[in-house]
C-alpha cells in the first residue's frame, strides 16, 4: 500500500532569462534557504495585488503587512516620505531585498498600495496621523 502523499506546494514559475533579477534559481540551490517567497504564485501574486488596492482601513493594510511576512517574508514599510506629502507618491513605501521577489512584483506592490489608498485617502490621512503629522506642534 503507498503512504498518503501529500500534495508539494506550487512554486512560483521562473522568469524568462534576463528578464529578471530576483535570484530564484540561487534561491533554491541554497539549503536552508527561506522559500516562503516562492509560494507567491502569479495568480496568487494577482490576488494579493487586488486585496491591496482595495484595502478598506490602516488597520486593514497593516493586517496585510504582517500576513505578508509571516506567509510570504516579504517585510513592506509604509509611512509618509521626508519630504511634504501632497499625493499618494509622498507616502514612502519600502520593501526589504528578499532573493527570489521578482522584479516586476517589486514595483507592482508599491504600485498596488498606493492604488487603495487613492481609492480610499482616509488611509493614507490616518497613516499621516499615526506618525504624528497632523499633531499640533
Amino acid at each position: 500500500m503507498l503512504g498518503a502523499m501529500t500534495p508539494s506546494p506550487q512554486i512560483r514559475q521562473p522568469c524568462p532569462p534576463g528578464a529578471c533579477d530576483c535570484g530564484r534559481e540561487q534561491l533554491l540551490e541554497t539549503a536552508g534557504s527561506d522559500l516562503r517567497i516562492l509560494r507567491l504564485t502569479r495568480h496568487e501574486e494577482k490576488r494579493l495585488l487586488e486585496r491591496l488596492e482595495n484595502i478598506e482601513s490602516l488597520g486593514d493594510l497593516e493586517k496585510l503587512q504582517q500576513r505578508m511576512y509571516e506567509q510570504l517574508g516579504i517585510r513592506l514599510a509604509v509611512a509618509p516620505g521626508f519630504n511634504e506629502v501632497r499625493s499618494m507618491r509622498g507616502i514612502a513605501i519600502q520593501i526589504e531585498q528578499l532573493p527570489g521577489l521578482c522584479r516586476k512584483t517589486r514595483q507592482a506592490l508599491p504600485t498596488a498600495i498606493r492604488r487603495g489608498l487613492e481609492k480610499h485617502p482616509e488611509i493614507a490621512y490616518r497613516l499621516l496621523d499615526a506618525h504624528d503629522l497632523f499633531r499640533d506642534a
